[in-house]
């Protein structure tokens, strides 16, 4: 137990089209009809028909704990790119960001501001701090597109369209993965809430394996050295009776390479044990930094939810990076947050080409994705698809807006981070065993 609140609920809100925007819609047009010229912008709208579509993307930078600077970064370079290329549907794109710099009260301000702004959607972000950020886009009928999927809310709120399968989907299929080969199995995961939540997903899949649970070692995520963390972890996957090497899982995202420089330092004492994470924690550029082919991520199974970086499916996106920000060494494409954004961006581009002429709100973009329309990623993940209906099959573990539940399956061989399976593999079967109470 860690004695803090838990706000998780799957309970879905009621709000299906929000009074607070249908009634100034209303007045403003009202208001237009009247005057017949002058009118300025509809709150909660994209405005005339030439003026620009406004969202906006948040996520830290400059913090102590995890920073994911490439979102926004990546944000800003997409609409540098479709403006250059004819915008979206021949409107402008104006992305606005936010720094939520890992408070609640800084990512309630960024949400404040988007209503402020009038964005149409915010898209592509990051926050562990989503009982803060989602009231305010609910009381503005805002809809929030592809959250990175740090926080088990994204999956539950009624105005969260994930385009991935968050920290769930990645933990259920890294446990199903380590099931057949791991003795004990010792998870080292953040102090926080956000951190709650992990050890039942991971010990969904090894439940679906027939391994017994994951030993849950709690560690502070903003540490800048992990010697006495990464000890206990040793000790506690050494302890058990298997054959088999036990497994140790960090999952501290940014700080997960600064744990792995302590726990190589320390492992010489103990016996041999296999490590393993999931994308996001760790990437090719922390594979390389922690020693590579000698390094202690060599053999680690790592779950993601899109190909792996050099997977000829991103070339567009590489494209489109160094067309318009070249040079710009926040956005690097082998990051999953970079990847998620570029996603969440692509299906934001789908929902207002489905709009034709038609005025792009706020009201008509979330209208527009709980019709279901159809979003493809050119295969970086499965066809994306959302409705104002919950996923019944998911709905029970308070998941019910998780649509993509799929994940890929990859290895560090020579120091390179591959495919080990080719495909997806869809967890939803897995999540449906999973205790979030």
């Amino acid at each position: 137990m860690t004695g803090r609140r838990r706000n998780r609920s799957t309970f879905l809100p009621t709000i299906t089209r929000p009074v607070r925007a249908t009634v100034m819609s209303a007045a403003a047009l009202v208001a237009c009809a009247s005057l017949a010229a002058g009118c300025g912008v509809i709150p909660g709208t994209a405005g005339s028909a030439d003026a620009p579509i406004t969202v906006m993307t948040w996520a830290p930078w400059d913090t102590n704990a995890t920073n994911k600077p490439g979102m926004p970064a990546m944000a800003t370079a997409y609409a540098k790119w479709i403006n250059k290329h004819g915008g979206l549907n021949g409107r402008k794109l104006k992305v606005l960001t936010c720094n939520d710099h890992n408070t609640s009260v800084s990512a309630a301000q960024c949400a404040r501001q988007a209503v402020k702004e009038n964005v149409v959607a915010v898209v592509g972000s990051y926050s562990e701090f989503s009982d803060s950020f989602f009231a305010p886009l609910e009381g503005a009928g805002i809809p929030y597109i592809g959250g990175y999927g740090v926080t088990s809310e994204e999956f539950t709120r009624a105005l969260s369209y994930p385009v991935n399968g968050g920290q769930p989907a990645l933990l259920a299929g890294l446990g199903k993965q380590l099931a057949p080969g791991c003795g004990t199995v010792t998870l080292v995961r953040p102090d926080s809430i956000a951190g709650d939540d992990l050890p039942p997903l991971l010990n969904a899949g090894l439940s679906a394996g027939g391994h017994a649970a994951a030993t849950d070692q709690l560690a502070a995520d903003n540490l800048t050295e992990y010697s006495s963390p990464a000890t206990r972890a040793l000790e506690n996957a050494s302890s058990g009776t298997s054959s088999k090497e036990g497994c140790v899982v960090p999952s501290l995202g940014d700080r997960t390479d600064t744990f792995m420089d302590s726990f190589r330092r320390e492992r010489a004492d103990y016996p041999a044990v296999r490590t393993a994470t999931v994308l996001g924690s760790v990437d090719q550029t922390e594979i390389n930094a922690t020693g590579g082919q000698s390094g202690p991520y060599e053999g680690s199974y790592i779950t993601g939810w899109y190909p792996v970086a050099g997977d000829p499916r991103w070339d567009p996106m590489k494209k489109a990076v160094n067309e318009v920000a070249f040079g710009d060494n926040r956005i690097d494409p082998a990051d999953a947050g970079v990847e998620t954004t570029w996603i969440a961006y692509t299906a934001f581009k789908t929902v207002v080409n489905s709009l034709g002429n038609g005025q792009v709100t706020a009201d008509t973009v979330r209208r527009a994705l709980d019709d279901g329309v159809k979003v493809t990623t050119g295969g970086l993940t499965p066809t994306l698809q959302w409705s104002s209906t919950d996923n019944d099959d998911l709905a029970s573990v308070g998941l019910s807006r998780l649509v993509n539940a799929s994940v890929t399956l990859q290895v560090v061989r020579k120091g390179v981070l591959v495919s080990a399976k080719k495909g997806f593999f869809d967890m939803a079967g897995t999540l449906e065993s999973a205790n979030l109470d």
